[in-house]
């Protein structure tokens, strides 16, 4: 049975980049829309205070997203600070008295998991533990023995039911819409199988390079970074079946068998590339082979998805700041009007960022006597400037014990027993010019399937809003 709604919230790294970010933010937000009015401990190992940390906490909310004078002077009012090394059980002893009477604390490691083991005994020794829960930051390892072995260190301690796994990419708004929209309409089930489908695409590109995480990035690329959590959680969505209900148990359940089901990929199922300059970022091996940019083809053996081709694309130093699905239809079985060409008449497209957009394509006759058409999009748009922000959903529900946008332990290791064949420098890479669509090896890996479909920023030409 899970605990109950958490009655503290501590996080570990106070003083660092995701607390400045991102944690700050969103506690000040959930405080404004959701009358939050739990104890907030923040431990570092620094040479700070309780009113230093109140000062980077406006700062912070300043600089994202902005203060709102009332909820802000509570969180100042809830925040508290432990000041101490992770090695010394003197930290976690001062955390307990901290704590006083609360009985279900949340522990938020925002560090390297390479601390994990050193806190989570350090919460044991001092009795931090019993009703707790417990938030970890991906990377949920590197490869699928360190995620095996992080695991194995998190269940010493937690049940899986009381460690959430936090990818912020599962809260963000248009990848709710996603799942929301498959699976509240009636009109995809149809289409949505291998009689129909010939292929899927994903596309998650960015305009920008390491941006001063030089040293991170190099230990991590663009498969660690960005494809093992983000890309395959979008592509689950997609294409797992129908939950049995809305329990975290039953939606990650089918993601589950989703995963079960993709064959590990080959070499020759990715393309890696790295942008020319890569090298001389700071922080970045003079001789690295890391990737910025990958492309890969996944096959799945069910009956549902068997023969159709699914493509991950993502990359930095792309033209354009875009995330998005082309889900690409058969052809009729017969052609009868001669313009038609070869390529896909229909698609459904899934545009997940800057902004969200949902469309079909079709082809409609031209004015005129001759039966000649013309492609068009039917386009649904969604305005996201008051949505609410990813980690403010995630923190919420993690208190109040929800895991179901968190990712589970099998699932983790699932994804990477996909990928462990390719990791390294197993695959060469690829050198491409920054503002390209990547290396045009790319384009060899998806060429049977119609070609890579390039996000375009520009409104599509709209029969219907």
């Amino acid at each position: 049975m899970a605990t109950a709604k958490s009655d503290a919230f501590v996080f570990f790294g106070a003083t660092g980049d995701l607390a400045y970010k991102q944690i700050f933010p969103a506690l000040q937000a959930l405080i404004r829309n959701d009358h939050f009015d739990l104890p907030i401990i923040g431990i570092a190992r620094s040479d700070w205070n309780l009113e230093r940390l109140r000062e980077r906490a406006r700062a912070s909310l300043r600089e994202h997203g902005g203060i709102h004078e009332q909820a802000a002077r509570k969180l100042c009012r809830l925040l508290q600070f432990v000041n101490g090394d992770y090695n010394d059980p003197a930290t976690f002893t001062q955390l307990r008295k901290t704590l006083g009477e609360a009985k279900h604390p949340l522990h938020y490691l925002a560090i390297p998991p390479s601390m994990f083991e050193t806190v989570v005994n350090g919460l044991d020794a001092a009795e931090c533990l019993h009703g707790a829960r417990v938030v970890v930051e991906k990377p949920f390892g590197r490869d699928l023995k360190s995620a095996r072995e992080l695991n194995r260190v998190l269940h010493r301690f937690f049940r899986e039911q009381d460690i959430f796994r936090i990818d912020h990419y599962l809260g963000k708004e248009p990848v709710q819409n996603l799942q929301y929209f498959r699976f509240a309409n009636s009109l995809l089930e149809p289409l949505w199988n291998r009689d129909h489908i010939a292929s899927m695409q994903i596309t998650m590109a960015e305009n920008f390079g390491v941006q001063g995480r030089g040293k991170f990035y190099d230990e991590v690329g663009a498969i660690r970074d960005v494809v093992q959590n983000h890309m395959f959680q979008v592509l689950a969505l997609l294409t797992m079946g129908a939950p049995v209900n809305r329990s975290a148990d039953a939606m990650r359940d089918e993601k589950l068998r989703l995963f079960r089901s993709m064959r590990s990929l080959q070499p020759g199922d990715i393309v890696r590339g790295q942008f020319e300059g890569y090298l001389k970022e700071h922080g970045v091996a003079r001789d690295s082979k890391v990737e910025t940019f990958a492309a890969l083809r996944i096959h799945m053996d069910t009956w549902r998805w068997a023969g159709v081709p699914f493509f991950i694309r993502a990359g930095k130093e792309l033209p354009v700041k875009c995330t998005e699905v082309l889900v690409r239809l058969k052809n009729p079985p017969q052609q009868i009007f001669d313009d038609v060409d070869s390529s896909a008449v229909n698609f459904f497209h899934f545009r997940l960022s800057p902004d969200v957009v949902i469309s079909l394509g079709a082809r409609v006759k031209q004015p005129g006597e001759e039966m000649k058409g013309h492609p068009v999009e039917l386009v649904a748009h969604h305005d996201t400037h008051t949505e609410m922000a990813p980690y403010e959903r995630l923190l919420g529900d993690a208190i109040d014990g929800d895991s179901t946008l968190f990712t589970r332990d099998d699932s983790v290791e699932e994804a990477w027993r996909v990928l462990d064949p390719i990791l390294g420098d197993r695959v060469p890479v690829h050198k491409y010019k920054p503002g390209s669509w990547g290396p045009k090896q790319a384009d060899a890996l998806i060429a049977d399937a119609g070609g890579w479909n390039n996000p375009r920023l520009d409104p599509p030409h709209r029969v219907n809003t």
